[in-house]
């Protein structure tokens, strides 16, 4: 009996170490989905995940301000989420004399909760199949797929349109699913009054910076905490003083439990965008085309970023979140690349066409229907290759790389045919804020670097025309031609292009100011090269909705889960531990003690407070303590997350809150293209070390009372 019990436990540890692949719809899954989930230990209902009707769950879990996720923590409208993700509301509360950023923030009363501009949570209503009724008005005489599909479009905008409200705070969409081959509809209720409520210092929340980002071991505590205010009918409303804190449909307990290997843990959120059924030519795009570009020129910009922020500290301030956002997805590109080799993602890709392949010429009739499938993808990915690598180079450096080109075209399109008055308040309201964050002498720098790179690496009939100017009159000297368009352009100074804007005799003469000379050049530039890889588009369109339909009938027997879409998706899986590479073992979980062993004095990424480091010096940690006598401080589990899941709950077998996830390891960065089963992890901060440094850093009794610990 002994030995069978070994083997028993044994193969229920096996069960759990390899990854379940999938980003499921709450309100599709099917019997092996659920069946999966109870072998793992869950135990909650079905009813209680998913419900139009009575709360649930799922009426928990935010789309937090568009890229992430949240999760509802109390009834009063308590949100936890990511330090990252709200890094970009923290920063602009931040100042040198306020720096929230360095120190943290904690509210301790209601009325020190801190309103955020622009800020939004979505909870979802319902997610409804309406597949036949947008396919069903498709008509028979469409031409090719470019007509197929924004005819399809503007059925899905219809069918919107009739659960939305005038207000705004009930928003509808219909997204594509499975390659445009299916269709649902997502309602949600929209809340726009949102307030900072607590924020750990950076060395807490960003602990490791980049060296650690997508990286195990971590000790990050990556949480930060908002709330959602509503009108006194607990609707949605504009900010106003008369607000109060939402009550939520539901919302979660929190477990002080912790987990152990194998415990069930399971993730809800909004993930991004995968591309698991990506061919191989459209990997090998991505690699070459895309993320080596990216990869190159964003490593450039962040260099001359990094040393200004590291020379002064109000710079420090305005450019934190932006170097964060770009950094993240640059280390993910690099990541990527390197996954997709080592894990020979290509080849998959290439023995799974093939087999496809093989499937269709054995069936006449399937070869009719899916004989152009792969044909139309490689086509269409081989005769862009080349252009989409010049159309990442001019979006990355010349597009996005510098502010000069978002600020120019905000002034472009600023209308300047309005009373003087009206013109006056939308400059304050549509243009003034874009500079909040911004200094011009270091775009100057990024300006030239960006001119050099585009100029080395895209070919030369593709560049802006402006590089004929430069060459000529500045003898391609980027850094003097920068320095001229920073010195005679009004855009940079906010209070010089007001004056231009304002005044109707000026404003004409804003077409012959440089920096409007060079971006017109670039966005013409750009949209000729974008417009070629455009005209090729549909082909690929048309030849993965038909390949992916085809791969249905060729697996039946598989569940295929749809690419994640920024819409509302659960994972299931198990805490545990992974092999990075042959002859090494990570553990599930990191303590304390891995804080000290990364601390840096003064290091901006491995630096942490002395009072911090005291506390758990102390460990003092009381029911936020692990068996040992320490804290869990982050965990590993197998779930299937990607970008957008930051933020996501991590849950417990019987739904209750166990952490935050917010990164993935660095061994399976090709995950968003091909699962992998064996070494794919989501990290998340274990919920001990958030109340912790709520409770003892923080000291806030308040939100510690607030929620509900089981």
């Amino acid at each position: 009996m002994k030995k069978i019990g070994c083997f028993l436990l044994s193969l229920v540890w096996c069960m759990s170490m390899f990854a379940d692949e999938g980003m499921w719809m709450l309100n599709s899954l099917k019997k092996d989905n659920w069946t999966r989930m109870r072998e793992l230990g869950f135990l909650v209902p079905a009813e209680q995940l998913y419900d139009t009707i009575t709360p649930c769950i799922k009426d928990a879990v935010v789309h937090f301000d568009g890229g992430c996720t949240g999760i509802t923590v109390s009834e009063k409208g308590l949100i936890f989420t990511n330090h990252h993700c709200g890094y970009g509301a923290i920063q602009s509360q931040s100042s040198l004399e306020h720096d929230y950023l360095t120190d943290g923030f904690v509210a301790q009363t209601q009325e020190e909760e801190i309103p955020i501009p622009d800020m939004f949570v979505r909870y979802l209503i319902k997610t409804e199949d309406v597949t036949e009724q947008v396919l069903s008005q498709v008509t028979g005489d469409i031409k090719n797929e470019e007509e197929r599909l924004n005819q399809i479009s503007k059925i899905c905008k219809s069918i919107a349109e009739t659960y939305a409200d005038k207000s705004a705070s009930i928003s509808a969409s219909v997204s594509p699913y499975y390659d445009n081959n299916a269709y649902y509809l997502n309602v949600y209720e929209v809340f726009t009054d949102i307030r900072m409520v607590f924020a750990p210092p950076s060395s807490v929340g960003k602990f490791g910076g980049d060296t650690d980002n997508w990286m195990w071991p971590r000790h990050t505590g990556d949480f930060s905490v908002f709330r959602v205010y509503a009108n006194a009918e607990n609707k949605p409303a504009a900010y106003s003083q008369d607000n109060v804190p939402y009550k939520p449909k539901y919302f979660v307990p929190i477990s002080l439990n912790g987990y152990r290997e194998g415990s069930y843990s399971m993730t809800i959120g909004y993930p991004g965008r995968t591309n698991r059924y990506l061919s191989s030519w459209g990997v090998e795009q991505r690699i070459k085309s895309n993320n080596t570009p990216r990869i190159e020129v964003r490593g450039i910009k962040q260099d001359i970023w990094d040393e200004a922020m590291r020379e002064n500290d109000e710079v420090r301030i305005k450019y934190s979140s932006k170097y964060a956002g770009s950094s993240n997805y640059w280390k993910n590109s690099i990541g990527m690349n390197r996954g997709i080799e080592k894990m020979h993602v290509i080849e998959r890709k290439q023995a799974l066409e093939k087999q496809f392949n093989d499937w269709i010429n054995l069936d006449p009739q399937r070869k009719a229907f899916y004989g152009e499938a792969l044909d139309l993808i490689r086509e269409g990915y081989t005769a862009t290759n080349e252009d989409q690598k010049t159309v990442t180079y001019l979006g990355e450096s010349l597009i996005t790389g510098t502010e000069l080109t978002y600020l120019t075209s905000a002034a472009m399109a600023f209308d300047v045919a309005q009373q003087p008055d009206i013109l006056a308040k939308k400059f304050e309201e549509d243009i003034l804020p874009l500079y909040k964050d911004y200094e011009a002498s270091l775009d100057e720098k990024v300006l030239a670097a960006m001119l050099k790179i585009a100029k080395e690496r895209v070919p030369a009939e593709k560049l802006p025309l402006i590089y004929q100017k430069i060459d000529k009159k500045y003898k391609g000297d980027y850094t003097r031609y920068a320095a001229d368009v920073f010195k005679k352009s009004v855009v940079p100074y906010p209070e010089k292009l007001k004056a231009y804007l304002l005044d109707y005799k000026k404003a004409p003469k804003l077409e012959k100011d440089p920096a409007y000379e060079l971006v017109k050049s670039i966005r013409e530039a750009f949209s000729a090269v974008r417009t070629t890889v455009t005209g090729h588009r549909y082909d690929i369109l048309k030849g993965e909705r038909l390949y992916f339909s085809g791969l249905q009938q060729m697996m039946p027997e598989k569940d295929f889960a749809s690419d994640a879409n920024s819409t509302m998706r659960l994972s299931y899986g198990s805490v545990g531990g992974y092999v990075p590479y042959d002859g090494a073992w990570y553990d599930y979980y990191t303590t304390t003690g891995g804080i000290f062993e990364k601390y840096k004095k003064d290091d901006p990424e491995f630096d942490v407070q002395p009072e911090i480091l005291d506390l758990l010096r102390k460990k003092d940690f009381g029911i936020y303590g692990n068996l040992e006598g320490d804290m869990n401080i982050c965990f590993l589990s197998n779930n299937d997350i990607t970008g957008g899941n930051s933020g996501s709950p991590m849950f417990d077998e019987k739904g209750r809150l166990i952490g935050l996830a917010f990164d993935g390891n660095w061994e399976a960065m090709s995950g968003d293209i091909a699962f992998e089963s064996q070494i794919q992890k989501t990290i998340g901060v274990d919920i001990r070390y958030v109340m912790f440094m709520i409770d003892k850093w923080g000291k806030c009794s308040r939100i510690v009372k607030e929620v509900v610990i089981e």
